[in-house]
Order: C-alpha cells, then sequence, then structure tokens
C-alpha cells in the first residue's frame, strides 16, 4: 500500500472508485447545504481547486494506491498555521479494499506526513456516529475522542452529527505507523 498526491491522470480509476461504490459511500459523503458554493462539476475541476489548495497550504488530497490500482483517497484539509498548527483529515475508500487494513494504514501514514514534513501539532477526524467502518479506523490507530459536535457537517442532504477525534505529535514521538504496526505484532 501506498500513498501519493491525487493527479488529474485518477480521474479514470477514481471515477470507476467512485461509481462501483456509490451506494456504499453515499451515506457518508458530503453534500453542498442549501445556499452553500457549488461543488466542482468534474474530476479534473476538483483535482485543480485541490492542487490549488495545497499550493496555498490548507488542502493536500492522497490517492491510495494497493498493489499499483486505486483504491481510495485520504484528503488533509483546514490546515490552520499560527499558534494552532492544526488540520483535519477525511477519507474514503472503495469498498472493494474495505476491511483489509488499508484505510488504517493510509490514515497512520497521512498523520505522520502532518507531524513530519507538513509540522502540524493536531490531526482531527470526524465520523459520523453511525459510520462504524470509520470509527474502526480510529479504534485501530488509538485515537482517542475528543468531543462531539452536533450537526456539524453537511452529509447526505442534512446537517449531521459527529464525534470528533483528536492526536498530538506528542501522542506518537516514534509516529502512528510504528505504533500501528506494534498492535499488529501483538
Amino acid at each position: 500500500m501506498s500513498l501519493r498526491p491525487l493527479a488529474r491522470g485518477d480521474a479514470e480509476a477514481w471515477r470507476e472508485a467512485r461509481r462501483r461504490s456509490a451506494a456504499w459511500l453515499v451515506r457518508w459523503d458530503a453534500t453542498v447545504p442549501p445556499g452553500g458554493s457549488t461543488r466542482p462539476a468534474s474530476y479534473g475541476a476538483l483535482v485543480r481547486r485541490m492542487n490549488r489548495q495545497a499550493r496555498e497550504g490548507t488542502t493536500f488530497p492522497f490517492a491510495i494506491e494497493v498493489d499499483g490500482d486505486f483504491a481510495g483517497q485520504v484528503t488533509v484539509n483546514n490546515v490552520v498555521r499560527g499558534s494552532a498548527q492544526f488540520a483535519s483529515v477525511g477519507y474514503w475508500i472503495d469498498q472493494r479494499f474495505a476491511g483489509r487494513g488499508v484505510m488504517p494504514r493510509a490514515v497512520a501514514m497521512t498523520i505522520d506526513h502532518c507531524f513530519g514534513p507538513l509540522g502540524l501539532h493536531r490531526v482531527e477526524v470526524a465520523i459520523r456516529p453511525e459510520n462504524t467502518n470509520s470509527l474502526r479506523v480510529v479504534e485501530k490507530l488509538g485515537i482517542p475522542e475528543v468531543g462531539y459536535a452536533p450537526r456539524f457537517l453537511h452529509i447526505d442532504g442534512d446537517w449531521r452529527d459527529h464525534r470528533l477525534y483528536a492526536i498530538t505529535a506528542e501522542d506518537v514521538p516514534g509516529g502512528l505507523v510504528a505504533r500501528y504496526e506494534q498492535t499488529l505484532a501483538g
């Protein structure tokens, strides 16, 4: 499994993964609230927007690959600098790769990148209470729950409550991947 920047060349594989997993993902996908700005109309527009945001240092989208196949996406977003030095992480996976330990490793790698090259101090993950698959990711990684946010994000057509999880660089001085691998080793 590997991570790399999301690229325009991922368009066909990205679209196919989203199409194949649409029914599985729709309950967890962000939607535009009434009066909100529209979402990018195409994959190309999405990548252009995210690449611009990456140059600005506010968003960093990563493609997940498993044995060379596109498997999903992890995005570092809402990067805040100054005295805060934190960001949020969101993710989705093609259903055919679910349950194989891909997403916990991808999230751990992303968080290590946040604490290393990006120089962030804290990373947050917001998860709908009924999203048991996503809750399992933070559980496997040992990321503690820090709060509850009513009507936090517009998901699947309405404002949805989320459980909030957070981890700081001090929590994983040797890196989250290393800690995760230790738990797998028993």
